[in-house]
């Protein structure tokens, strides 16, 4: 049996940029609705109605079992919490990962937004921190992609943002990256933290999810009853910033970010090339 490479041509490349186009409209749509009172569900169904107004469908609901268009994870929840009739109250921390399957192409993405508290200003102080620096750790691992020989070198760079916040974080170690493509999971893995493994080449061809999750205690985690909802054991908050990124012969490209990431890796002198 061949196996596929995990390396894309130019007009697959290309096949790419639409779907990411779409997963990041469901996430701007998603992120000028996030208020007190607004239900996850609610958050959902703005993400499914420009999904589907594109021609596209949300890749979730192509996991098995998995009813929703996007995972909603709130305060204590670090990935994959499922949309409910949830109202999100002030001060809380909420990440939500979207994606979209277009034409055979799949996009994914995840931003954090903090809930305004004017009530408690420490609380979203301390939260809006965690998710900057979740943030920015991704960008410096998509900076680190743009010269890297291997793939372990996005894991060193973004562990490395972490540890330079001086906050303790913890960053999950049972969930990591991905390759992207003809499906939204595949080959190689990409951890966000440091590993022996060198990984493979990093070269033209090459599309990557990078998405560190990172919490404010300790990295231990549990899945909750519903199977689904990943959730952290000392009730500590969590953080999820994701973009997908393509590799090809004029340089690196953020396919989820409407600017191809030029405002993330400008601090890194990191110039994106459009995908010719």
């Amino acid at each position: 049996m061949l196996r596929r490479s995990i390396y894309k041509t130019p007009a697959q490349l290309r096949a790419m940029v639409e779907p990411g186009r779409i997963t990041a409209a469901a996430l701007d749509a998603v992120r000028a609705l996030v208020a007190p009172g607004v239900t996850t569900l609610e958050l959902d169904a703005a993400a499914s109605e420009v999904i589907r107004s594109r021609g596209a469908v949300s890749n979730f609901q192509l996991v098995r079992g998995y009813r929703h268009t996007v995972c909603t994870s709130v305060n204590e929840q670090v990935v994959h919490g499922i949309p409910s009739d949830r109202a999100l109250q002030p001060g809380d921390i909420v990440s939500i990962d979207a994606g979209a399957q277009y034409q055979g192409w799949n996009g994914d993405s995840a931003i954090t937004i903090v809930v305004p508290d004017p009530s408690r200003p420490d609380i979203v102080a301390a939260r809006e921190r965690l998710s900057r620096v979740t943030e920015g750790s991704l960008w410096a691992g998509i900076a680190a992609l743009a010269n890297a020989k291997h793939i372990a070198e996005i894991g060193d760079a973004v562990q490395s943002h972490i540890e330079a916040s001086g906050e303790g974080y913890g960053i999950l170690r049972d969930y990591v990256g991905h390759g992207i493509g003809r499906k939204m999971h595949e080959s190689p893995s990409v951890f966000n933290y440091r590993v022996a493994d060198l990984g493979p080449e990093v070269k033209p061809g090459l599309c990557l999810a990078i998405e560190p999750m990172v919490v404010a205690g300790s990295e231990e985690t549990f899945v909750e009853d519903d199977d689904w909802t990943v959730s952290t054991v000392d009730g500590s908050v969590g953080s999820h910033w994701e973009h997908s990124v393509a590799m090809h012969d004029g340089g690196i490209w953020v396919l989820t970010a409407p600017d191809g990431g030029a405002a993330g890796l400008a601090p890194y002198g990191v110039v994106p090339r459009e995908i010719g």
